[in-house]
Order: C-alpha cells, then sequence, then structure tokens
C-alpha cells in the first residue's frame, strides 16, 4: 500500500473514533443527568464543556503545528482524550465530569485541526471536494454508531467510556508508523508574524465559509444533548431514542461523498444553499410529526442527506478561498465557529425546552438554519486575488 494512501486511512480512523467518543459522550451524559433528575438547562450548559476546550485551546495550536508537525499534536491529542475517557467511570461528578468533558474537548481540537489541516493541504484541488467529504463521512460514521454505546448503561454505567477507550487506543496506535511532515509555508511567511493577523486575515476573506461550520455545531450538540431530553420528556424511552438518533449521521454518511463531487463541479455555495433550505423544510415537518416515531425516522434521515454535511462543504469553500498558507488559520477559524455553535445550541436547546415546554424544540433548529442561510445568500461569491492576499 503507498505511503499517502495508508497515512489517509489512518487519519479518517482517527477522525471516526473521534466522532464516536463525541457522538457517544452527547447522549450518554445527558441521559444519565436528565435520570438523576439534572434541570434541563443545567444538561445543556454542561454538554457545553466539550466544546469550551475546543474554542479555548483554538488560538495556541497553529504555531506548535508550524513547529513540530502533525503527527506530534495528533499523538498527544488522542492520549489526552484516552486518558479523560477511562477516568468517567470512577466518580459521578457534575463538576469533574465537566472537567474530563473540557480536556476531551481538547484532545479532539488537537487530533480534528492536524488531521483536517493534513488533509486539505495535501489534496489537489479537483479532488479537495472528495477527500474532505470522505473525511466527513469518516465522523458522521463515528457519530452514528456512538449514541448507540447508551444501550450499555442496561448493563453497567462504566461500560460504555471503558469500551471508548480501548477502541481510542488501538485506533491511535497506528499513527507511530505514520511518517510526520511540517505544514507547508509561502516564502512571505514569517514565523514570528502574528497570529491574530492570519486570523484575521482568514475571517475577511472567508468568514460566509465559517457559517456552515457554526450551523452544523449547533445543530449536532443539540440534537444529541437536548434532544434526548426533550424526546424522553414526549413519551420516548432510551432505547428507542439511541436509535433515533443516529438516523441524522447515518444520512449524511449516504450524501457526504455525492455532495462533496457535486461541490467539486458545480460550486460549493450552489450546493451548500439548496441542502439548508432542504434541511429548514425537514425540520418544520419534524415539528409538525414529532409525536411519530416513523416521521422521526424519516426526517432524521432526509435531513441527514441533506445538512449532514455542511461542515465538510464549508470547510471546502473555505479551503477554495484561501491561500495554502492562511489554511491552518482557516482550519482554526472553521473550529472555533463550530465550537461556538456547539457551545450555544445545547443551552439554547435546553432553556428552550425549559421556557416553552409545549412548543416543539425543532423550531430552534429551523431558526438557527435560517440565520444562516440568508447571509450565504446575500454574500456575493468571494473573488481573492492570491498575490495581494499572499502580503497581508
Amino acid at each position: 500500500m503507498e505511503r499517502k494512501n495508508f497515512r489517509l486511512i489512518v487519519l479518517i480512523s482517527l477522525v471516526s473514533i473521534s466522532g464516536f467518543t463525541q457522538g457517544m459522550l452527547l447522549p450518554l451524559i445527558a441521559i444519565i443527568l436528565e435520570q438523576i433528575g439534572v434541570a434541563s438547562s443545567v444538561n445543556g450548559l454542561h454538554a457545553t464543556s466539550l466544546y469550551i476546550g475546543v474554542l479555548i485551546t483554538s488560538p495556541f495550536m497553529e504555531k506548535p503545528l508550524r513547529k513540530f508537525g502533525y503527527k506530534p499534536l495528533i499523538l498527544i491529542g488522542g492520549l489526552l482524550v484516552i486518558f479523560s475517557l477511562s477516568l468517567f467511570p470512577f466518580w459521578q461528578s457534575l463538576g469533574l465530569w465537566f472537567m474530563l468533558r473540557m480536556f476531551v474537548g481538547i484532545g479532539d481540537h488537537m487530533l480534528h485541526f492536524s488531521t483536517q489541516t493534513w488533509i486539505t493541504a495535501s489534496s489537489p484541488i479537483h479532488k479537495r471536494g472528495r477527500n474532505i467529504a470522505i473525511y466527513g463521512m469518516s465522523f458522521g460514521l463515528g457519530f452514528t454508531l456512538g449514541p448507540l454505546m447508551t444501550r450499555l448503561l442496561e448493563v453497567h454505567q462504566a461500560l460504555p467510556f471503558l469500551v471508548a477507550s480501548i477502541l481510542s487506543l488501538i485506533v491511535w496506535s497506528f499513527m507511530f508508523f505514520i511518517r510526520n511532515e511540517i505544514p507547508e509555508e509561502e516564502e512571505t511567511y514569517s514565523p514570528t508574524s502574528s497570529s491574530m493577523k492570519r486570523f484575521a486575515s482568514a475571517w475577511k476573506y472567508a468568514w460566509v465559509a465559517f457559517l456552515p461550520p457554526f450551523g452544523f455545531g449547533f445543530l449536532e450538540a443539540s440534537l444529541h444533548s437536548s434532544f434526548p431530553v426533550y424526546g424522553m420528556r414526549i413519551g420516548y424511552d432510551v432505547n428507542t431514542l439511541s436509535f433515533l438518533i443516529p438516523t441524522f449521521a447515518a444520512g449524511s454518511l449516504i450524501s457526504q461523498l455525492p455532495l462533496g463531487m457535486l461541490s467539486d463541479r458545480i460550486g460549493r455555495k450552489k450546493v451548500l444553499v439548496t441542502v439548508i433550505f432542504l434541511g429548514i423544510i425537514c425540520f418544520f415537518l419534524a415539528s409538525l410529526f414529532e409525536h411519530s416515531l416513523v416521521a422521526l425516522l424519516l426526517l432524521f434521515t432526509l435531513a441527514g442527506l441533506c445538512v449532514g454535511s455542511i461542515y465538510s462543504l464549508g470547510i471546502s469553500y473555505m479551503t477554495d478561498i484561501l491561500p495554502k498558507h492562511l489554511l491552518p488559520a482557516g482550519n482554526i477559524m472553521c473550529g472555533i465557529t463550530f465550537s461556538i455553535g456547539s457551545i450555544i445550541g445545547p443551552y439554547i436547546g435546553g432553556l428552550y425546552i425549559e421556557q416553552f415546554p409545549n412548543a416543539s424544540f425543532f423550531h430552534v433548529i429551523t431558526g438557527m438554519l435560517l440565520l444562516i442561510v440568508v447571509p450565504m445568500m446575500i454574500k456575493k461569491q468571494p473573488k481573492l486575488e492570491m498575490h495581494k492576499l499572499s502580503t497581508s
């Protein structure tokens, strides 16, 4: 097997197991806290800890990556995730679990940022949508399987955490067979130049591409942490929810690659606007038929087919706009906006459930998707003069 192909397989396997741990932790802890009587708003706020970890470390990721390369950050991040997961079963404490989820977020972000930048920087433009779609599919696969671990609560509360930590350790160990690389630099790049200036340049030219990651973070986190609480309150049991929630991610697995390849042909913006509008329709219909399990299964799957790919499409859109020397900054900005959405989503979702008990939870999601698609429609297609940006 060629070295690059083996590296790609290991990287997407790491992303899969990362998706698995995140997909497991959000509903698993939400269900445990709901069962012991924690308020839904506190439950939602607790879920933000994962993404607070991502947010607080994001500004400090670029320089270590440029100095040490991709592999060291992936190894350290993976080890932090494994260690944190293994500690969950020993104490049931809101404060300690908040900290452990934050450490999982830090480790996951180190892993995601490094793998994401490595894949985007090494992908030729005519295969960029496809490769990033594979990246998205691998995360989606893990996220689809993660919530199924909630069924292990019937055996023992510690079992899901132990299984996830062992699987993470196995996949993480393959990184020792991968050769390290350093991100490519422009001749104009100076190691002493300000990271904040590069973040500002990335935001100036590619802010519209950061809206889909924000929307996906909001959507994903609220579906996996707030919806289980809402679902239990409208009559669904834990086993039903453990199969219902993954159908969204399962839908995204089907569409990730076709949408990525379609965006290579007709453009990212056209595909993004279309799928977001279709997602709005799906979640609006879900608000009308939320008491029908069959309808929700169908609508969650259709929603996943539509908006389950907006994170990877947003990354592709950002990569099209920015030159290579700004890709680390752009990928960090994708992570930051995703994290902000992920922090806001569970808290707003939990607060909405608490304050409006007779309203549908799905109104929150349709409103958010409308807020991100309107600016995307209004904003003209970014036209970047590379030689000017390279001197910024």
